[in-house]
């Protein structure tokens, strides 16, 4: 929750009045993160306190991973056509682990039919461009890949400052934001 990137991306967004709400699981585990995701979304969608249409899910790494299990699990229990989540942000998506691209972690992405945002670093250890680009030709949803040149995992960049790096993330973010509320609106 407190990792800069989202810090300064909640920041940047709420600048604009975008509401944003952070919130951190302490476990490690993807189920566990996935439950707590998924309570937090269905209480912003009952809540009276708030009164939301619908709500973007964003996360980075781990974070992502359980925001796309949580559209998922909802899209499969949603019987009436609610779309109360609108897309998806996916920070350095973890695509699989480190030297195990044999393995991909794109079940959940296959099945979501929200528009979803990739930003990801082109030197990400988790994340080969080639197959997330592959995962991305396969998913039905509406999809955009943005790649932070030479960014890790970290999106850290030789010869960048972090605030240069956070900036085109935000901006990234920001319009992609705004031309996926631009077409529910239109």
């Amino acid at each position: 929750m407190n990792f800069p990137h989202l810090v300064s991306l909640a920041s940047c967004l709420a600048s604009h009045g975008v509401l944003c709400l952070r919130f951190t699981c302490k476990g490690l585990n993807i189920a566990y993160r996935t439950k707590a995701f998924k309570t937090v979304v269905e209480y912003l969608k009952l809540s009276d306190d708030y009164k939301l249409s619908g709500v973007f899910l964003a996360g980075r790494s781990m974070g992502s991973r359980a925001a796309a299990s949580v559209i998922r699990q909802l899209s499969q229990n949603d019987d009436d056509g609610d779309d109360f989540i609108q897309g998806l942000v996916c920070l350095s998506y973890p695509l699989h682990r480190p030297k195990l691209q044999s393995k991909l972690r794109d079940e959940d992405l296959l099945f979501i039919r929200c528009p979803v945002l990739f930003v990801s670093g082109s030197a990400d250890e988790m994340c080969e461009k080639k197959l997330l680009e592959g995962v991305a030709s396969k998913m039905k949803a509406p999809k955009k890949i943005h790649w932070i040149d030479k960014a890790n995992h970290g999106m850290a960049v030789k010869g960048r400052t972090t605030d240069d790096v956070m900036e085109e993330i935000n901006a990234q973010v920001f319009s992609w934001l705004g031309e996926n509320i631009e077409l529910q609106h239109a």
